[in-house]
């Protein structure tokens, strides 16, 4: 033992100072640990679909129980309203958290890399030159920003990235060197940034160790590859779980981008469908924007399938209110409650063993958002209601025939029978609805009044398939 400790203090007093520890991986991997590792590829531009990524990967490493989770980092930085929101969802894993430097770490990559808990890096890679820029609108480039524009937006970024330097025990005063030209950085007498110039390390800088008691700059070590990186930390024997995007991101995004829109047509679609007789072209647009909407959730890694089903049985519930138990309320309410909670929970950001019960930050957008829709949709309902039934579109809409097999001069023949006959409203017609007339029950319209349940009525003509009835005052 003697022997063994001699030896360490002689080849110790060989190395050079500032030696990657690297070179010593006896004294630094970890004993063998079990579970999963998680790698995320944090790659290319830093834009709104690489958020999608992350959530899909963090949530995937907590459901799965994972220890570690390892960003796998090759950019050149990106937005910064992206890496914060990447950021926050970084902040829901409760494991270990590493970055692998894999190349380079530029501005908004050494953001998200100052909030892991551990900074590793490849040979002859480099981290840094974080100050924020001003993008162009094309997002090809950077433009000068003014003074107070930079000066304002840098002090944001600063405590942002500031507040997670201190969170995972990172140099302070390294990180706030890589994002604020005005910070020069001096340790240990040593210049290692000058006043007016932004920060960036080499692997072999970022691992360099200063003060006392002596620590490294930034990194914990220059290791050659991810896999001997996993070796160091003791994953060898996990199960190694790689996320990779796959093109769907876009699609999400794109999706969420017209939430809003969704919503409306959804609305009306089902409205429409509601008001005229049979099954058609509004219900099948309306079902279509509805499954949409929840898709977007779904590859955003906003929501899961479930909440889908949730809206469908909610849907199947107000058709059973309107079309076959009218003024009954209960299932009608049920289903519109259902309905509403579908729409909001699909896109509200949950994690695995966080609070069941969302936040009010977590509901913002999506109240927002379901807000507009139906304020925009009863304004348009209304609008219709009142001027549709008078339009030849109106007949576009309703469904040509219940069976599809009746043949156009039956159909007609049948629809002439009822003319001039009377009977009783069987739900309230707002225009459309349905009435019984000699015991048959029928799917009708009015003329664009509104006629309450109960209330008598008589059959004065037809709107291609739709019979069309006015209240007997």
């Amino acid at each position: 033992m003697m022997t063994k400790r001699l030896f360490g203090l002689l080849l110790g007093a060989l190395l050079p100072a500032g030696a990657p520890a690297e070179t010593a991986p006896e004294a630094v991997v970890s004993s063998p640990r079990a579970g999963k590792i998680y790698i995320l590829p944090v790659r290319e531009s830093i834009m709104p679909p690489l958020v999608y990524v992350v959530r899909r990967g963090v949530k995937e490493a907590m459901e799965a129980g994972a220890e570690g989770l390892v960003l796998d980092m090759n950019t050149d930085g990106g937005r910064v309203d992206v890496t914060e929101e990447i950021i926050q969802i970084l902040g829901q894993f409760k494991g270990s958290t590493y970055t692998y430097v894999n190349d380079r770490a530029f501005s908004a990559g050494a953001f998200i890399a100052v909030a892991t808990q551990k900074i590793y890096m490849a040979p002859q890679s480099v981290i840094g030159a974080a100050a924020p820029m001003l993008m162009t609108p094309t997002g090809t480039g950077a433009e000068q920003m003014p003074a107070t524009v930079e000066a304002k937006m840098t002090s944001a970024v600063r405590a942002m990235v500031r507040t997670q330097a201190e969170k995972n025990g990172h140099n302070i005063e390294v990180i706030e060197a890589m994002i604020d030209k005005t910070r020069a950085l001096t340790i240990d007498g040593e210049v290692l940034n000058k006043e007016g110039s932004i920060l960036t390390l080499t692997d072999r800088q970022a691992a360099k160790s200063y003060g006392n008691p002596s620590r490294p700059l930034l990194s914990l070590g220059t290791v050659e590859t991810l896999d001997a990186l996993l070796t160091r930390l003791g994953y060898t024997e996990s199960q190694r779980v790689e996320i990779t995007p796959t093109g769907a991101e876009k699609v999400g995004l794109w999706i969420n981008s017209i939430a809003p829109l969704l919503l409306v047509v959804g609305i009306l679609g089902i409205y429409l469908e509601l008001k005229t007789p049979g099954f058609g072209l509004p219900g099948i647009v309306g079902i279509t924007a509805f499954a949409v909407y929840f898709l977007g959730g779904y590859v955003a890694g906003l929501s899961a399938a479930g909440w889908l089903l949730v809206f469908v049985v909610g849907l199947a519930l107000l058709l059973l209110e309107l079309l076959v138990f009218p003024g009954t309320y209960v299932a009608g309410i049920s289903g519109a409650v259902l309905m509403l909670v579908a729409l909001v929970m699909g896109t509200v950001d949950m994690y695995p063993g966080g609070p069941v019960v969302p936040t009010l930050p977590q509901l913002k957008l999506p109240l927002r958002d379901l807000g507009v829709a139906l304020l925009v949709s009863l304004l348009l309902a209304f609008g219709l209601a009142r001027f549709l039934p008078r339009t030849s579109i109106f007949r576009a809409l309703v469904s040509q025939s219940a069976s599809g097999v009746v043949s156009v001069a039956s159909s007609e023949a049948r629809l002439v029978a009822f003319m001039g006959r009377t009977g009783v409203a069987a739900s309230p017609l707002n225009p459309g609805g349905k009435a019984r007339v000699d015991d048959e029950l029928l799917d009708v319209i009015s003329r664009g009044e509104m006629v309450e349940e109960g209330r008598p009525v008589r059959v004065i003509g037809h709107s291609g398939q739709a019979i069309v009835v006015e209240e007997v005052v």
